[in-house]
């Protein structure tokens, strides 16, 4: 077992027990979902963007590296009578088929080496949800390593091809007490061709 998967195994076995729930951006945005279609949640965690996906009528795959987060998402998932397929994958290791998914939603997650085969696996329309912590921040919330947070607008040079249908990140413009700090958050549209 890796460091990485110990890791996450272990905070997700001294979680809450609280049902997981979507991140804003997917909550915020729900109107943009297609009516129908496949969606993948990577890095899932406890599946809370999974489970509102499928909620909505997407056929859901949902992957991550813990494989207590993956048991914890089937089993609310069929408590809550939803589909969702769920899988222990290091997305790192075993990228994604190619042109899959009219959906993808990252939350919370990055490696920049993935970006292209999140590009490679949206179907040409498909749409990508991505919120994820951001360096210039105003809390200690999120990952203490820079590499694992965004620059700032770097998830818009990221998807700088795509049709951007929504993009926030504050910063520490104006009152800081107030607003969406710490986050980046996209919906974009992949080109039809």
């Amino acid at each position: 077992m890796t460091d990485t998967r110990q890791k996450w195994d272990d905070i997700y076995t001294r979680g809450s027990g609280a049902p997981a729930q979507p991140c804003h951006l997917l909550n915020d945005n729900a109107h943009l979902l297609p009516a129908a279609g496949t969606a993948l949640e990577i890095a899932c965690g406890l599946g809370g963007n999974a489970l509102f996906l499928a909620s909505q009528g997407l056929q859901v795959e949902a992957w991550d590296i813990s494989p207590v987060a993956v048991d914890n998402l089937a089993r609310q998932a069929t408590e809550m009578g939803l589909q969702v397929t769920t899988a222990v994958r290091d997305i790192l290791q075993q990228p994604p088929d190619s042109g899959s998914y009219d959906v993808i939603v990252v939350s919370h997650f990055l490696d920049r080496d993935l970006i292209p085969q999140l590009i490679k696996i949206l179907r040409p329309g498909g749409l990508i949800f991505y919120q994820t912590f951001t360096r210039t921040c105003v809390s200690s919330a999120g990952p203490s390593q820079a590499i694992y947070r965004l620059a700032d607008n770097e998830l818009l040079r990221f998807f700088s091809d795509f049709h951007l249908l929504f993009y926030r990140e504050e910063g520490v413009q104006g009152d800081t007490t107030h607003g969406f700090r710490d986050l980046a958050q996209l919906v974009a549209r992949k080109p039809a061709s």
